[in-house]
């Protein structure tokens, strides 16, 4: 699941990549044309153009570095305030007659500003860097206050508000994953609490008899002989039911239950953020047929959960033949675990056959054949 929420990451942050990279082609663009037109001095010209670029050089490692959280302003957030000051001010002054343009480079320093500050400080900071920039332009220009305030306030909350939800969408899709990943902790947390349970009522009462009456054989040894040769035979009694049902125990619980097994399979997968489709047909399977192919569902959903990153799980059950494909292949060429190995020579034993490995469509199938 880890594979999908960096996928989404980087798919976030190549789009705002691309477009600072589109905006300062066309802002560069912009200032080769007045240039060539004889607008602007080349040398004043060279001069916006180097700002231009480095105020959006520095804007994809201001992304990153506060894309996951909101760290301490930077000395670069601050130098690339003072490239994009020195574009407007370097930039020809007649254009601010006709267009905001050259006042965007303004805004987005601030959109980056809001990664970095609180939003009651990023406020302050944009109410400061509009009133200025507006103030420059009615001052070298024939604008209007109102004509210009509004459009840059309007321009500044629109643009700030978009990169915000933006890092809003990664924090959300972000969460939603760290969600998935610790309900599927819970459910194998929630497995073994089980197990531990089982285990404690299966072996608390008896232990507790065995160790009684070992006490009792120790003190009647030498008044009764017969009397302690009769309770430990029946401490040896004991102990070996004990023993019988913690092998039950360890090899299913008692017994593994297929239709059991296929709904905690969906369970965990779902709750890790994977469909289950489970199809199928076993009127006629006997009941140690079942109980094999209820080890192969456990098996085989503890390591799609464990070790691959799949969106789908398709469970088909026909007869004594199970098929479990998942499209969450990490590595093809990984050996088996010893999970797999054990549940090949349990079915090996059994008269069954276990395969497991890639497809060349890009799936895993794990195949598992019982007699029927």
């Amino acid at each position: 699941m880890t594979g999908r929420a960096d996928t989404a990451r980087k798919i976030l942050i190549y789009w705002m990549d691309a477009m600072y990279v589109l905006l300062g082609l066309v802002f560069v663009t912009l200032v080769t044309i007045f240039a060539v037109q004889g607008v602007i001095s080349v040398p004043q010209a060279v001069l916006a153009a180097a700002c231009l670029i480095g105020q959006f050089s520095f804007f994809p490692g201001l992304l990153r570095a506060a894309f996951d959280d909101r760290p301490r302003p930077t000395s670069k957030l601050v130098l690339s305030g003072v490239l994009a000051a020195g574009s407007v001010l370097l930039l020809p002054h007649q254009e601010l007659s006709y267009t905001a343009t050259w006042l965007e480079t303004g805004v987005l320093w601030v959109s980056m500003v809001a990664f970095y500050l609180p939003l009651w400080a990023t406020a302050c900071v944009g109410a400061a860097v509009v009133g200025l920039v507006s103030a420059y332009v009615v001052l070298i220009t024939d604008r209007t206050w109102l004509g210009t305030l509004l459009p840059e306030a309007a321009s500044c909350l629109f643009v700030v508000a978009a990169m915000l939800l933006w890092r809003w969408l990664w924090w959300t899709i972000r969460d939603a994953h760290d969600g998935q990943e610790a309900k599927a902790r819970l459910a194998i947390a929630e497995e073994r609490l089980r197990f531990a349970r089982d285990l404690h009522d299966l072996l608390g009462r008896s232990l507790s008899v065995i160790t009684l009456k070992s006490e009792l054989a120790a003190k009647l040894a030498a008044k009764d002989q017969a009397r302690a040769l009769s309770e430990m035979d029946e401490v040896r009694r004991l102990a070996t039911g004990s023993l019988t049902e913690v092998q039950l125990a360890v090899d299913g619980y008692h017994t593994l239950d297929l239709d059991a097994e296929l709904t905690g399979v969906r369970a965990a997968l779902e709750a890790a953020g994977a469909r289950c489709l489970i199809e199928t047909r076993v009127g006629d399977l006997s009941p140690a047929g079942r109980t094999l192919l209820a080890w192969v569902v456990r098996e085989g959903g503890t390591n799609v959960l464990k070790h691959s990153s799949a969106t789908t799980c398709a469970i088909t059950i026909d007869g004594g033949v199970l098929e479990m494909r998942n499209d969450g292949v990490r590595d093809a060429c990984a050996a088996p675990g010893s999970g797999l190995r054990g549940l090949s020579e349990r079915l090996t034993t059994a008269g069954g056959s276990l395969s497991a490995a890639p497809t060349p469509t890009g799936e895993f199938l794990l195949r598992a054949a019982v007699p029927a």
